[in-house]
């Protein structure tokens, strides 16, 4: 169909959408276009590609930067679930079946195209909002994990050390690459991915509770 009339078939569609409804459908599809051609497309080529009027997108994003706010909100921070957090955290039950749960629900939401696409573009692109992802998992997954890791061996409680952030990260990414070879290699792995997590997290618990009682016995300066 020529650009000329999918746009008009788009303005009879919108009128059937609520002002919010046509935000999110420009949001989605826009993930999608991110995800397959990385974020190098100008406004004119976007709404091209979205079947709309440059005009018609300014209204809902300003600029391109704001778009891409807007896709990495949804993507990446509305994704998080609190029960994630409230899993990490239930001393109810053995911190391994709990880091294994855990992994095991994160995956379903991450182990996804469109998301594991868009954070390497994001990454290769030096985006802001990607380093800002990378923080909150430090501060609702690294840390949280290092705490309970710190409690299960019986430690007192104390801040993280960047020596232990860095080393659940290392595991933890490595969860991640998993995906990348599934999805984005698209290389055969099957039913590995339960293998995968318990394997990381096996190694995260007692690499972690090693370094923590080496560190505990070290001498404090001063």
């Amino acid at each position: 169909m020529p650009e000329a009339g999918k746009a008009a078939g788009y303005e009879r569609r919108r009128h059937r959408m609520t002002s919010d409804e046509r935000r999110e459908d420009f949001i989605e599809k826009s993930t999608k276009l991110f995800a397959q051609n990385g974020f190098e497309s100008s406004t004119h080529e976007l709404a091209r590609r979205l079947g709309v009027t440059q005009p018609l997108l300014y209204r809902y994003f300003a600029s391109k930067k704001e778009l891409i706010e807007a896709v990495h909100e949804e993507v990446y921070i509305r994704m998080w679930k609190p029960e994630w957090g409230a899993l990490i955290a239930d001393r109810t039950q053995p911190l391994r079946w709990r880091l294994i749960e855990f992994y095991q629900r994160y995956t379903e939401t991450i182990y996804d195209p469109d998301w594991i696409r868009l954070f390497l573009y994001s990454g290769l692109r030096g985006e802001e909002i990607n380093r800002r992802y990378v923080a909150l998992a430090v501060d609702r997954i690294v840390r949280p994990i290092i705490a309970e890791i710190r409690a299960a061996a019986d430690l007192p409680a104390e801040p993280a050390s960047q020596a232990e952030i860095d080393a659940v990260l290392a595991i933890h990414g490595g969860i991640f690459y998993f995906g990348v070879i599934k999805l984005v290699y698209e290389q055969d792995t099957p039913d590995q991915k339960d293998r995968v997590i318990t394997f990381s997290v096996d190694a995260m618990i007692s690499t972690l509770k090693q370094e923590m009682r080496v560190a505990q016995s070290a001498p404090r300066a001063g």
